[in-house]
């Protein structure tokens, strides 16, 4: 533990649209991979939920409903959508025709209909196509399936689309051309696009890190995840302030209980492009801290932070999957702090994209992955301890472009790195670019705001 300055957040920076060529260049890559896939159409899945790989290509999600996205590899393009969307098809960043299909609004809602829904599939241009790739948003990697043949799309829509077709058409599941950790093209992102995401990454880590300089014993929950909300921006995964014992009464959100001296305390608050979370007590030093977990700092912050410290410092461009696992298993061994997950994964629009990062994985790590670190320690009887932000990986050409047409980003880039490597005594490869403000910033004690962990810490 060390005297530590906070780190700086940024308030009120503009969006960064994404640009047409940026648009354009998302559509060839689709393209491009149907062709190595010899893919007739691509239909693209979406809802509230999972509209990721849709609003890749159009820019929006169909909000209240389900939408399909007809690609064809002629490169046309036909929107299918319900009652509420039809008036978003024409603000498409696609170029797309669109047809209405009620099935796909809320119940009650008008069904005026006069053929099926296989017939408007049809009208969308499905007709006598031999391979059809089906795009959901998970990857099916086990080993017992065929899991080309595994489709995580409601039923009734994938039954439509089977009388759509010739009885011998081929169906794949064509998720990986969007989110393969090997070849998807959401995987890798031009600098337009790592600038539209830093915008969510530094909003997540500046509400974060103001939700914790707010953490007052007496204060409620709700109290704390009001600083969360940050700019009217839709948040892509539950937000989290919770203290002492989470999931009471199943409730996975904010309540009215009060923060108390001596409680666990998790924080976590995600928009696109980066979620910054923490986990930690409520306490100014380990003397306030239950008998039972006073050696907290030993058995659980430190050696999670000398993992992170390790991830930072490793992690560079060409890196493979496995020799980022290999890391966080021999620093912070699974059998001993139960960690289960990938010790790092991609991130987008939504907090989770996929992961490169797993046992053998041969996946170099690539300019223009986003990552968000991710190791989640468990010891019995004890808090955790979090410190998950956002980077992004850019070699030389990249940092370049970067810092010629987003100069204002750039120096923030910087800035964080500074901080980093001098206050925090963390030493990043060039090819590391923090995204969010509070990248390696570990507070144990919640109620002392001037200390934290740094490089030193042994």
């Amino acid at each position: 533990m060390a005297a530590v300055k906070s780190p700086e957040i940024y308030l009120n920076l503009p969006s960064v649209a994404l640009s047409d060529q940026t648009l354009q260049e998302r559509r060839s890559k689709i393209l491009q991979r149907m062709v190595q896939q010899q893919l007739d159409t691509l239909i693209v899945y979406a809802d509230k939920e999972h509209g990721g790989n849709f609003e890749y290509l159009t820019g929006f999600i169909p909000r209240f409903e389900e939408g399909l996205l007809v690609l064809h590899k002629s490169g046309e393009a036909v929107l299918v959508l319900g009652n509420e969307n039809l008036k978003l098809a024409r603000y498409s960043r696609l170029a797309a025709g669109v047809v209405h299909a009620p099935w796909f609004s809320l119940p009650n809602q008008p069904m005026d209909i006069s053929s099926s829904l296989h017939e408007v599939l049809k009208k969308a241009g499905l007709k006598d196509q031999h391979r059809v790739g089906i795009v959901g948003w998970k990857l099916f990697t086990g080993a017992y399936d065929d899991n080309q043949r595994l489709f995580d799309i409601p039923a009734f829509i994938y039954q439509a689309i089977q009388a759509a077709l010739p009885t011998d058409a081929l169906l794949l599941n064509a998720t990986a051309i969007f989110i393969g950790p090997q070849s998807g093209a959401r995987t890798i992102n031009n600098a337009n696009e790592i600038a539209h995401y830093e915008y969510g990454a530094n909003l997540a880590s500046g509400a974060a890190l103001t939700a914790l300089n707010a953490i007052e014993l007496g204060k409620t929950e709700k109290a704390i995840a009001a600083l969360l909300a940050a700019e009217g921006q839709a948040n892509n995964v539950v937000t989290i302030a919770a203290t002492g014992e989470r999931f009471e009464y199943a409730n996975l959100y904010p309540s009215d209980k009060e923060i108390r001296l001596g409680d666990k305390f998790s924080l976590t608050v995600s928009y696109k492009g980066g979620l910054t979370s923490r986990a930690a007590y409520v306490v100014h030093n380990a003397n306030e801290l239950n008998p039972a977990v006073k050696d907290y700092l030993e058995v659980v912050a430190i050696p999670y932070f000398n993992a992170v410290v390790n991830w930072l410092e490793f992690i560079r461009v060409g890196v493979k999957g496995h020799e980022i696992y290999d890391l966080i298993e021999q620093v912070l061994p699974k059998a001993k702090y139960n960690w289960h997950l990938n010790p790092g994964h991609l991130v987008a629009d939504e907090e989770w994209l996929c992961s490169p990062v797993y046992p053998a994985s041969d996946i170099p790590l690539a300019s223009g992955m986003l990552l968000q670190i991710d190791i989640i320690p468990s010891r019995k009887g004890y808090a955790g301890a979090s410190i998950e932000d956002t980077i992004a990986l850019a070699d030389e050409p990249l940092r370049l472009e970067l810092a010629a047409a987003y100069p204002e980003l750039w120096q923030r880039i910087a800035a964080r790195r500074a901080y980093i490597r001098d206050e925090l005594h963390i030493h990043l490869h060039e090819d590391v670019l923090p995204l969010s403000n509070t990248v390696g910033y570990l507070r144990p004690y919640l109620l002392d705001k001037t200390t934290a962990l740094t490089g030193k810490t042994q």
